[in-house]
Order: C-alpha cells, then sequence, then structure tokens
C-alpha cells in the first residue's frame, strides 16, 4: 500500500489539465505501479486498487499498440465497495522506453513510462560490454528520458578509472558513475539523480545489482533479493516491473533483467553523436561510411581517431532500425486493411 498523495506520486497541473479533457467527473486519476497477469495495481489517491482493461483498450491497443505500462498515468472509474477499479484510458506519455517484444517480434513492450531519468547498468565483470551499453543508450535518448551510466561490481576490477574513460568515449555527454554494492562507494553521486517526486528506471542484464543498488540507495529493504553473492550482488529475483517510491520520496521502476535488448523505434543520432559529426564533413551528404571517397568517419578510423568496431556498431544499429521501421509500416497498413474490412462487413450486414 502507499500513503502518498498524487503529487508525491509525480502529477502536476499538465497531467490534471489532461484529465480534464475527457470531461468525465467520474474519472480518477491513478498511476501504475505494477502488473500481475493482466490486472495492474493502481495508486490513486484515495490508496491502492486492483484495476483491470476494458476489451476497447485490448481491440484497440492493435492498431495503437497503447497499453498500460508501469509508470502511466490512466484515468479509471473506481468500484469503491469492491475496492477494484476499471482504466478507461492511459493519458498521454511524457518518455516512454520501449523494446521489440521477444517472444512477438511485430509488437513494442512498454519497459517503463514518465521517467525522468534512465538508469542503465553495466556491471564491471565477465559480463561487461561497451557494444551493449551502445544499444540501452539509444534505447534510452530515444525515450526522452535522460540516460545515467552505472558501472556496478568496482570492487572486483583493478583498473575502474580506465573503464570508466573507455564508456565515457561511447556515452557521450552523459554522466558515468562507478559504484560498488559492497563498500557504499560511489552512492551517493547516483543519488544526486534522485529527487522527491522524480521518477526513474533501473535498466541492465540480469545479476548486474539493479535491486541491490536500489536497496542500498534506500538505505533499507525495499526490494528483494536472495542470498548475496560473493560480489555483494543479490541474486536476480525481480520476476515483473515494479514502481518503487523510496523514503526520501523519490520513484523508480525495477526491472528484470534483460537477456537481450531489441531496438523497437528509434534515432541512433544522440548515442552516436561523434559518428554524426564526423558525418557532417563528408564529401557527400547520403554518405553511408562504407567505402565513398572523401569520407570523414572511414578516414578518423584509418587515423586512430574512432575505433572500427564503433562504426560497425553503429552499421549494425541503422540496419536494425531501418528493418524495424519498415516492420512496423507493414503492421500498420495491415492492421488498417483489417479493420477496414470489419468496417465493411459491418455495413453491410446493417443494410440487410
Amino acid at each position: 500500500m502507499h500513503d502518498a498523495t498524487l503529487q508525491e506520486l509525480g502529477w502536476d497541473d499538465g497531467w490534471a489539465s489532461e484529465l480534464d479533457q475527457l470531461d468525465d467527473d467520474n474519472l480518477v486519476a491513478g498511476r501504475i505501479a505494477a502488473q500481475h497477469r493482466g490486472e495492474y495495481v493502481l495508486w490513486t489517491a484515495g490508496g491502492e486498487l486492483r484495476a483491470e482493461l476494458p476489451g476497447r483498450i485490448r481491440y484497440d491497443a492493435g492498431v495503437s499498440g497503447v497499453l498500460p505500462a508501469v509508470g502511466d498515468w490512466v484515468a479509471a472509474r473506481v468500484r469503491a465497495l469492491e475496492g477494484r477499479a476499471t482504466i478507461h484510458s492511459v493519458l498521454p506519455r511524457r518518455t516512454s522506453i520501449a523494446r521489440k517484444e521477444v517472444l512477438r517480434g511485430s509488437q513494442a513492450q512498454v519497459l517503463a513510462a514518465n521517467v525522468d531519468t534512465a538508469f542503465l547498468l553495466n556491471g564491471l565483470d565477465a559480463d561487461y560490454s561497451i557494444r551493449r551499453l551502445e544499444r540501452y543508450l539509444v534505447l534510452a535518448w530515444e525515450s526522452g528520458a535522460q540516460p545515467v551510466v552505472v558501472l556496478t561490481k568496482t570492487d572486483l576490477h583493478a583498473d575502474v578509472a580506465d573503464k570508466v574513460l573507455d564508456v565515457e568515449r561511447v556515452a557521450i555527454g552523459v554522466p558515468v558513475h562507478p559504484v560498488s554494492n559492497v563498500t557504499g562507494e560511489g552512492l551517493e553521486s547516483v543519488r544526486e539523480h534522485l529527487a522527491p517526486a522524480t521518477s526513474s528506471v533501473v535498466l541492465g542484464s540480469s545479476g548486474v545489482g539493479k535491486s541491490t543498488l536500489i536497496n542500498r540507495i534506500a538505505g533499507e529493504e525495499v526490494m528483494r533479493t536472495s542470498d548475496v553473492a560473493a560480489d555483494g550482488t543479490g541474486r536476480h529475483t525481480t520476476t515483473h516491473r515494479e514502481l518503487i517510491r523510496l523514503p526520501d520520496g523519490a520513484l523508480v521502476i525495477d526491472t528484470p533483467g534483460l537477456r537481450e535488448l531489441q531496438l523497437w523505434d528509434g534515432d541512433s543520432s544522440a548515442a552516436f553523436a561523434d559518428i554524426e559529426a564526423l558525418a557532417a564533413d563528408c564529401r557527400f551528404s547520403d554518405c553511408a561510411h562504407v567505402h565513398e571517397p572523401g569520407c570523414a568517419v572511414l578516414g578518423a578510423v584509418d587515423d586512430g581517431t574512432l575505433e572500427l568496431d564503433r562504426l560497425r556498431s553503429w552499421r549494425k544499429l541503422q540496419r536494425e532500425l531501418a528493418s524495424i521501421a519498415a516492420r512496423a509500416d507493414r503492421r500498420l497498413q495491415s492492421e488498417r486493411k483489417r479493420r477496414w474490412k470489419q468496417h465493411t462487413r459491418s455495413i453491410r450486414k446493417a443494410k440487410w
């Protein structure tokens, strides 16, 4: 249960205006705190409720793709005697962290909505990967949230400063904070990005220490972890996305570990600002940076200014994003065609 006001959960005049536009005094505002097998935990001014979706929203999601996600603000009808609610609509999102659904590749999976900050965790152990971090940065920049890189397990690495420099080369303009869940070193720098009524999400692969980091920042166990491993990280127990209110009033969404991160949509320019800047000096405006004469990007690779692996990573992401855009176009056209056929059949039936 929560004991916060809507304002302490992030509600403001902008959200209130969105609710007023629905022009229905029977609707109340609520924030999605968790989802469990088709029903939602909804935080409202009157307390915590269980909420479900009407068939209309599920049907409309076939085209819009908008189903409630953790962090969303929604308008709901409350059934006070039952202690339940029905979600009427999802208020427009300000930010949205979305990846391609692993099992249903033609749909987006929203990991978190309406977050101000996205903490991107990468452990300084055998799971460390610059290339994976690049994908997380594309995801975060596209969402509209401010990315912050957190390098965990610093107590397991001898030269942390060297790793920080490596990350700063790809996380251009992004804060990078090395931390240890064992010693507590670096936690204060992470806390500086948290403020009462602001929202953030913690993203990273399984075992990177997301829940443990939240607990250390909170100063108490707000997220359950299993027995602590040798590196001070609680073994993976998070099975669903959940909104947590920390003792200082900041809101954090914990997420399960991502085995793979397939992008759903996006523009890689912010995450690859170095390549974008170099491309401005290419001889041809449509340079693909493969074998064109006068290519400033290839020139930077030749003189060692740009790593070849980073250019290869950029190329791979460009192909992936182009494929995603084409597939989304086809899916939307197919869904519109299906709905038009249904509409035509209903008109014919009405005539008869």
